[in-house]
């Protein structure tokens, strides 16, 4: 009786960790979803309230891995039980990045603001919604245990790579046409880098999800869209 409950109990255990898992990934994706609304509408209450909101995935990142170190230390776990914990510290790792470089859109959104409209800001909702489409698909696949689903939402970020190189170029072309919109191009040109970056984790999160359901590493190459050159934010 005493050996169910304890398997019962761990079981209840990891399906919290997943749900709190979930829930940090539903966040990110919503703070993405708001920051980009705000570009679009030039909200900058919104802006603001994406950029406020960013310690409440920090929180939840924390609570993630304080109850990953309990169950470490107390259950002990081995093989699946094991790669499932490791799994969704890694995870929501990668989801505290992607709620950054939501924030920092977010940031940028405030100082564009300030300035005249951009013609470019209408390019950028199409990749942003490719981005959530396919993070969506992950944190679905990590919800399932899908091991197809997670593959096929990690070969599409070579779609994102695409898309952020056409965008590259249009805002490049906008500030040669103009020298005054240098200014405006240039943040646009590091909103976009952080939306590109939040598909790279989303990446990295399909590819923990391999390992975690089949307890190997996802060897093929990671599909790339031949990218431009680093201009993300850093934090």
């Amino acid at each position: 009786m005493n050996a169910e409950h304890t398997v019962r109990s761990f079981d209840e255990d990891l399906k919290t960790l997943v749900k709190a898992v979930l829930r940090m990934g539903g966040l990110a994706e919503a703070q993405l979803a708001n920051a980009v609304q705000a570009l679009v509408r030039r909200d900058s209450d919104l802006a603001g309230q994406v950029v406020a909101a960013d310690a409440r995935i920090d929180a939840l990142e924390q609570e993630i891995n304080d109850h990953a170190v309990r169950l470490l230390a107390l259950r002990q776990p081995m093989a699946a039980d094991l790669r499932a914990i490791i799994g969704a510290l890694k995870i929501s790792g990668d989801l505290e990045r992607i709620g950054d470089y939501a924030s920092n859109v977010g940031k940028r959104v405030l100082v564009l603001n300030q300035l005249p409209p951009a013609r470019p800001v209408a390019s950028i909702p199409g990749m942003s919604r490719l981005v959530r489409d396919i993070l969506n698909d992950t944190l679905d696949a990590y919800g399932t245990q899908d091991l197809h689903k997670a593959v096929e939402a990690w070969s599409r970020d070579e779609e994102v790579d695409h898309l952020y190189t056409a965008l590259f170029r249009e805002l490049v072309s906008c500030m040669m046409e103009d020298a005054r919109n240098i200014s405006a191009c240039s943040h646009l040109l590091f909103v976009a880098k952080n939306i590109e970056r939040i598909g790279d984790h989303t990446t990295n999160v399909a590819e923990n999800i391999h390992f975690l359901v089949s307890g190997t590493p996802l060897r093929a190459a990671r599909p790339k869209g031949g990218g431009i050159g680093d201009t993300g934010d850093r934090l």
